[in-house]
């Protein structure tokens, strides 16, 4: 007999999910700011123009102690991920850390979160991102609030030009490059765990790219992430019973702009008719970096995830690559932490904002001398190397290892043998054939997205026999093999039935695979390294074609093999239309070859 489930239940379940699940996980568990705070805190509404709106935003002016006219400090602008506000822990806690280090820190509500008006919009930077402009012009004193409150304390590089920096996670750190891309004055930013190109994010192709993460076709809906930012926006009018009457968004959404919604029924339609899927996907990387990058001028510390299936490794990679390319000051970090996994306890050393952590945490400290250099204007301080990544096997308080230039180390080549082995030179290639066939439901299994975001448990990853094949590397011999960036595979398949589908004019018939990659254990237990795959819609069934997974940083100890998987689905992505068989044969002359960064050891 079914339930009705209460009101308060709901919104208790979906306020969890927010607070957890696509607001920037930042582990706030430590202690309260103490009595004698060394700031006071203003609440104030700011109505801007926000594209054709005007939008009435909610936030908070943390004020340090000694800040005044006379002793101006500068400013650090945050803003909360995705289902968020100014409240919640992350964006309050950030607020309290830069406030407590002598920054005026503004946080503040998005748009259509919290109590600020207007509909969500993604992060658009001709609304979201003009909207934050307007808080730049607050701090700048050349505007007041609406109750008349003028900022005189924010330290000035010109007249109407505070010296400011921004900070936050997932959709707080895309409101980052937004912004900077329509308001120069913005001086230095710290986007942590966030995207590159929407598109791919939410649908992602990794063969037949053409610049960083972005292709001409489409890839797997990421289905189980999208509903779930999906049921967040539109729950606020659930979370929030009196919202501002301008949050209301149109063509059948709720709470989001038209084009987002009609985004979302793209995906959901499992279809990708070429002019309908052009528009619908231009609009997602016209509210992406990949699309305003050339604009962004200000100095940029990435820090991206590494446990992280939302926003993989790769986004930062091609943020950071377009940056550097044109001469932006950049660095990047790959952490620990990213969107998967839920609230758990960061690993020793890592940023832990609730332990007020900033000053002995690696990444804390990059992130303080980062603002120290460009806000402080202190051209002594060093911002750290080019690039660091977290290694999860070192437990002596050094797991960050760094590199001046990225990528760090080498490539090794493997190749695909036809008896299902992956083996160090052509020549040990053995002739031979190998086939699988999807079903017509998912069967392989990664993650359970919705369970890793909020913590729960998840059953191991799985493939249904007679759906995948892999090949298995020798074992690990002569000391350990660290991977750190993203493998890439070329393969070549024969699929028939593929490639009439592909002669269709609807992009969804081409065949789909997902390619993956295990740590074989001596014992035979398999684990795939952080949950990650690479959905891949084959561009052309008749030609070899490339696929660039997902970055990882991981050892393959001693013993070990490493197994690489091409699977027929994956039930946290829509897959194939259509029952598609697919062939794999390797000959020493003709065969599929992995490439694996290595910065350490050799594999056989």
């Amino acid at each position: 007999m079914s339930r009705a489930v209460s009101r308060p239940v709901l919104r208790r379940s979906l306020a969890l999910l927010a607070g957890s699940a696509l607001a920037a996980p930042l582990f706030l568990t430590g202690p309260a700011v103490a009595a004698a705070d060394p700031y006071t805190v203003t609440a104030l509404k700011v109505t801007v123009r926000a594209g054709e709106r005007h939008c009435t935003l909610d936030a908070d002016v943390y004020r340090p102690a000694g800040a005044d006219a006379a002793h101006p400090a500068p400013a650090v602008l945050t803003t909360n991920g995705f289902g968020g506000s100014k409240a919640d822990g992350s964006t309050d806690a950030l607020a309290k850390a830069f406030a407590t280090r002598g920054y005026v820190a503004l946080a503040y509500s998005g748009l259509g979160f919290g109590k600020t008006g207007c509909p969500i919009s993604l992060d658009d930077p001709g609304i979201d991102g003009r909207a934050a402009s307007g808080l730049v012009d607050l701090l700048a004193g050349a505007r007041t609030a609406d109750n008349g409150t003028r900022l005189d304390y924010v330290a000035k590089d010109g007249a109407q030009d505070p010296r400011v920096g921004m900070i936050g996670g997932s959709y707080g750190g895309a409101i980052q490059l937004a912004t900077a891309s329509v308001d120069h004055r913005v001086d230095a930013l710290v986007p942590l765990i966030t995207w590159n190109d929407l598109s791919y994010s939410l649908d992602p192709n990794n063969a037949g790219l053409t610049h960083g993460v972005t292709g001409p076709l489409p890839g797997a809906y990421k289905w189980q992430w999208t509903n779930g930012f999906f049921l967040i926006g539109e729950a606020q009018g659930l979370l929030h019973p009196e919202l501002d009457p301008s949050r209301t968004g149109g063509s059948g959404c709720l709470h989001f702009v038209a084009r987002a919604c009609e985004t979302k029924r793209l995906l959901d339609s499992g279809k990708y008719p070429a002019e309908k899927t052009d528009a619908v996907f231009r609009y997602a990387r016209s509210v992406s970096p990949v699309s305003y990058l050339p604009s962004v001028k200000a100095p940029t510390l990435l820090v991206q995830g590494q446990n992280d299936s939302l926003f993989n490794l790769n986004e930062a990679t091609a943020t950071y690559r377009t940056l550097a390319a044109q001469g932006t000051p950049v660095k990047m970090i790959w952490q620990a932490w990213g969107h998967s996994g839920g609230m758990k306890k960061p690993a020793k050393g890592e940023l832990n904002l609730g332990q007020g952590n900033l000053d002995t945490s690696y990444v804390g400290q990059r992130i303080l001398a980062w603002f120290d250099r460009y806000l402080r204007h202190r051209t002594a301080t060093g911002t750290g190397p080019a690039f660091a990544y977290y290694r999860d096997w070192v437990t002596d308080g050094s797991a960050y290892a760094t590199s001046p230039t990225f990528p760090a180390g080498g490539t090794r080549r493997l190749y695909l043998s036809g008896d299902g082995k992956l083996v160090g030179h052509r020549g040990e290639v053995a002739r031979g054939s190998r086939s699988y066939r999807n079903l017509r439901m998912a069967s392989s299994h990664s993650e359970s997205s919705l369970a890793g975001m909020l913590g729960l448990p998840d059953v191991a990853p799985y493939d249904a026999r007679g759906t995948f094949l892999d090949w298995t590397s020798a074992p690990v011999a002569g000391g350990p093999v660290e991977v750190v960036g993203a493998p890439r595979a070329t393969l070549k398949v024969v699929s028939p039935r593929a490639e009439q589908a592909q002669k269709s004019s609807d992009a969804a018939d081409r065949l789909v695979l997902f390619a993956k990659l295990y740590d074989v254990a001596p014992d035979g237990k398999k684990t795939l390294v952080h949950r990650l795959v690479a959905p891949a819609r084959v561009p052309d069934v008749t030609r070899p074609f490339t696929v660039e997974l997902p970055a990882i940083v991981h050892r393959y100890e001693p013993g070990h093999r490493l197994r690489f998987v091409i699977a027929a689905s994956d039930d946290a992505y829509a897959g194939n239309r259509g029952v598609k068989p697919v062939t794999v044969s390797s000959t020493p002359e003709d065969t599929g070859v992995l490439e694996l960064p290595v910065t350490q050891g050799v594999l056989r």
